[in-house]
């Protein structure tokens, strides 16, 4: 029986990718129209894009063309990830003699026809396990069969962390949410004149600069329970149906208590900062915004499974709204925008399961406290 064997580049590419997927955390993109080039993804890690490309290029016009290529790629990827800038690795395996290699502001370029090509100073600087990593007691057949083993235990553990993540469960938070609003809508037509009556809002604990500043604090968060007219308490219970069970299950009951209320305070305190002093304000749309925010992160970490869900559903849909924030008269933007800015800061602060580390969260947690320090100067202080 005849032994299979390999191409040194094929073994190559094989080790390439068992190294920076199993033990550096990067997922394959997927691009349409690419051939021969393999493109990894991994925002946390010195080189956010890693791409292997096994294409063959002998002259200097291919090359320029290459790298013209690339950037326009560089540029999806810049906007599908919210990203300024992508510090990219370009490992050229199969590049004619002739050509010379011209690194970009964002973009290294290096030749690989074997391991020790890899071993450069900035390279090991920060892989400094890749010489070992790269090296294997297994040939062949053997190797290809570890590596392909090896890379399928990473998938199915990915692909297992996020249906858990994923799954759906029953959202007992939002629904408990959804029944203390209706209450409170019922109660202020049983107990005093209806939800569009001024006194009986501010009775209720709606919000009110020259009340908050004279010590009634409660309002930053009652008043988040609190809607004025059938309509706006349907419009919000509907939004908080469908963005409140996504992130109850994404983020779990007590992170996504935490987001909800986090982002009804932010926008409080930013609707006082700004409304009119006689003004009087209500509703959940500052913590629904601030689901907004925290899908948006949780879309952004997530984004390989996403896919383009952030640049076609969940940015479209908070523009829009805060569009029509901006010009309707009656809303309180304000508190939308605090609301988002809330609901994000928070959701890096409590961090999503699987993907955030203790450094993000501890980051977004002091990002969090400097936010609300600086929004009670401005409230109370200034």
């Amino acid at each position: 029986m005849n032994e299979i064997t390999f191409r040194e580049k094929d073994v190559l590419v094989m080790k390439l990718l068992h190294y920076f997927i199993t033990d550096k955390g990067y997922n394959p993109i997927i691009l349409r129209g690419v051939e021969n080039e393999i493109w990894l993804e991994n925002m946390d890690a010195p080189y956010r894009i890693i791409r292997i490309n096994t294409n063959y290029i002998h002259n200097k016009e291919q090359y320029d063309f290459d790298m013209f290529k690339t950037k326009k790629i560089m540029n999806r990827i810049k906007f599908k990830t919210f990203s300024f800038s992508l510090n990219t690795l370009s490992l050229f395996l199969d590049l004619g003699e002739n050509v010379e290699l011209t690194n970009d502001s964002n973009i290294d370029c290096i030749k690989v026809t074997n391991e020790k090509d890899l071993m450069q100073k900035d390279i090991i600087e920060l892989y400094p396990d890749i010489e070992n990593k790269l090296e294997f007691n297994e040939k062949g057949i053997e190797l290809f069969a570890k590596i392909t083993n090896d890379i399928n235990a990473k998938n199915m553990k990915d692909a297992k962390e996020a249906e858990e993540v994923f799954s759906e469960k029953i959202p007992y938070v939002t629904y408990a949410l959804i029944i203390v609003n209706v209450i409170m809508f019922i109660l202020m037509y049983i107990f005093g004149n209806g939800s569009e009556n001024t006194s009986t809002l501010l009775k209720f604990g709606a919000l009110n600069k020259i009340l908050v500043l004279n010590g009634e604090y409660y309002r930053l968060i009652t008043s988040a329970f609190l809607h004025i007219g059938v309509i706006h308490l349907i419009c919000n219970m509907y939004a908080l149906y469908i963005l409140g069970t996504n992130i109850e299950s994404y983020f779990g009951r007590i992170k996504y208590v935490f987001i909800y209320f986090t982002s009804a305070l932010v926008g409080s305190f930013m609707s006082i900062i700004f409304m009119d002093e006689f003004a009087v304000s209500a509703g959940a749309s500052g913590a629904i915004f601030g689901l907004m925010g925290a899908l948006l992160y949780f879309g952004y970490n997530y984004r390989t499974v996403l896919n383009n869900s952030i640049t076609n559903q969940i940015v479209p849909v908070i523009a829009l709204n805060l569009l029509i924030g901006f010009t309707t008269s009656g809303i309180n933007n304000f508190a939308h925008l605090g609301g988002l800015l809330g609901g994000y800061i928070s959701s890096m602060s409590v961090g999503v399961k699987y993907k955030s580390t203790e450094s993000e969260k501890i980051n977004g947690s002091i990002v969090l406290v400097i936010l609300l320090i600086f929004l009670v100067y401005m409230s109370f202080f200034r």
